[in-house]
């Protein structure tokens, strides 16, 4: 199995993908774009890039993987470095690795990796249909042109009748029009300071039913007995040595109950920014607490826990 489509898979609905120990594709959003050169038109799209940077293990992939195949979350881990494996050793050959409706990766003379996307694919969803196109050029010059012609061989001809009419008809006209708009609004403004006070009055009887009807009780104070309270400062869980993070919470629940059977405090403490249940072998007060369960759970359990301070 190749890592291309679940990469693939996933830039569709996050914007970081990270393959642990190597480095992460990365998506920005990217507005329509037009080429004036050949008058084309590209619509919206996430922009792809690689950083070899972030290699930390987010649980994203592996997760996915683990949920696709069937597999545990290990297991996806053990694929994952196999791949990368693969992908150093075509490296050490001066190959490319090409990643199906991602990109491809190299190595340049210094032996840092070139990262060159692909374009046939759109991992912007909410762009899915779109395509670009090609519009040919519009040519003003030479339809303004036209109609400049169009206007010498048709001139417009202004009839006797038109230029005998009296102006001060139209300006009667304009005035009737005014005359007209401005009673309509002073009728309209009329009606609208009558409808606020009819509104106002049925309030303000509405307010006083309600006060009528009100109960009032007696206002001498009452004497209650005094109560003795003990409160002890709660020891806060800061420091969680993290087992694993599930897409699945059924699966998350499951690998509590495993390490519970084991004798680990497990517990779920909640979501991580992409939406994955995590798993603690147990959460710790303490820091030094907290690291040295740490090592022991690395040295004797698996090499795949890590630290969360929240």
């Amino acid at each position: 199995m190749t890592l291309s489509k679940p990469i693939s898979d996933l830039l569709y609905r996050y914007q970081c993908v990270t393959i642990p120990g190597f480095g992460a594709f990365i998506t920005n959003y990217r507005s329509a774009q037009h080429n004036a050169a050949d008058h084309s038109f590209y619509p919206p799209s996430k922009q792809l890039t690689f950083n070899s940077q972030l290699v930390t293990n987010d649980g994203l992939l592996a997760s996915y993987i683990s949920e696709c195949d069937g597999i545990s979350f290990e297991n996806a881990m053990d694929r994952i470095e196999e791949e990368i494996k693969l992908w150093k050793k075509e490296f050490s050959n001066n190959e490319e690795v090409i990643l199906e409706n991602v990109g491809s990766l190299s190595l340049n003379a210094e032996g840092n990796l070139l990262f060159t996307p692909t374009n046939s694919v759109n991992y912007l969803t909410a762009s899915f249909g779109l395509s670009s196109f090609t519009s040919p050029a519009i040519k003003r010059e030479v339809y303004k042109e036209e109609v400049e012609k169009l206007e010498k061989r048709v001139p417009v001809a202004i009839t006797q009748e038109r230029r005998s009419q009296p102006p001060y008809l139209r300006y009667a006209a304009i005035g009737l029009f005014l005359i007209g708009l401005g009673l309509g609004i002073k009728e309209l403004n009329d009606y609208n300071k009558k409808q606020q006070q009819e509104i106002a009055t049925q309030t303000q009887e509405t307010v006083e039913d309600s006060i009528q009807t009100a109960t009032f009780f007696d206002t001498a104070p009452m004497e209650l007995p005094a109560i003795s309270l003990n409160l002890t400062k709660a020891e806060i869980k800061k420091y969680f040595v993290v087992a694993g993070a599930f897409r699945v919470k059924n699966n998350a629940t499951k690998k509590v109950n495993q390490l519970t059977a084991k004798g680990y405090e497990a517990e779920l403490i909640g979501t991580n920014r992409f939406g994955l249940h995590q798993v603690s072998f147990a959460g710790f007060v303490d820091k030094d607490a907290a690291l040295k369960a740490l090592r022991s759970i690395r040295r004797n359990e698996t090499r795949d826990a890590w630290l969360l301070v929240k």
